[in-house]
């Protein structure tokens, strides 16, 4: 019921709200019907946000990218919910787990912050920089481009990273996935791979429906001419 609520309330949001078009009224744009037909379980609606927030930083002088990834927090942990795509080849590359922080919920998310130390996840628009080894293993740095919503990932480093929590085996004994500290984290047979792909400059798209967030966000209310990529 409460995931029911969420979908429809941001359908309502995204047909209400100015600047931000329905993802019907896009429908014969080519990118977006291809990458929709390559992840049908990726809900429409965040797919277009997503689009729209990557079409604004573009518009804003950022170079184009070649990857975009897509997690929709207002999923459970136990479903896969972080999608990769190839825009040059309006393909899907990755379909996979993804944890959320331990202070933002359970299964679902609850809550978000960009608060240091505050082990929450945050939303919004975030560009990837450098790869490194840490603790973490192979790990990938994300800057957050979203003032007040993301700005302070790389001071909360806020990265992508493997971690063995994130697997069925977790979820059969949980009945959810292990938890970060505010990091992306990824099952550890994946995390190379899906770095190695995201890595230098693409973007991941972070969703909720957050109404301070969709309300809020400069990619979302694009001040700048989006032109269609």
């Amino acid at each position: 019921m409460r995931r029911y609520l969420s979908q429809l309330l941001t359908v309502l949001l995204i047909t209400a709200m100015p600047g931000i078009a329905p993802v019907y009224a896009t429908a014969g744009d080519d990118l977006t019907a291809r990458l929709q037909a390559s992840a049908p379980e990726l809900k429409g609606e965040v797919l277009q946000l997503a689009l729209e927030a990557l079409q604004c930083a573009e518009a804003g002088g950022m170079p184009a990218v070649e990857r975009l990834a897509v997690i929709d927090y207002s999923l459970p942990s136990s479903e896969p919910r972080l999608w990769v795509f190839d825009l040059n080849e309006a393909s899907l590359l990755f379909h996979e787990y993804v944890a959320h922080g331990s202070n933002s919920g359970g299964d679902l998310t609850t809550s978000f912050s960009n608060q240091p130390d505050s082990h929450q996840s945050s939303l919004g628009l975030f560009r990837t920089a450098e790869t490194y080894q840490g603790s973490n293993g192979y790990s990938l740095r994300m800057d957050g481009l979203e003032p007040g919503f993301n700005d302070k990932a790389r001071e909360r480093a806020i990265v992508m990273h493997g971690a063995d929590y994130v697997d069925d085996g977790v979820i059969d004994q949980l009945g959810r996935l292990g938890r970060s500290w505010g990091c992306p984290a990824v099952s550890l047979g994946i995390a190379r791979p899906m770095i190695d792909a995201l890595k230098g400059g693409q973007l991941l798209f972070a969703y909720y429906p957050d109404l301070q967030w969709l309300s809020s966000s400069r990619y979302l209310h694009c001040p700048n001419q989006v032109a269609a990529r």
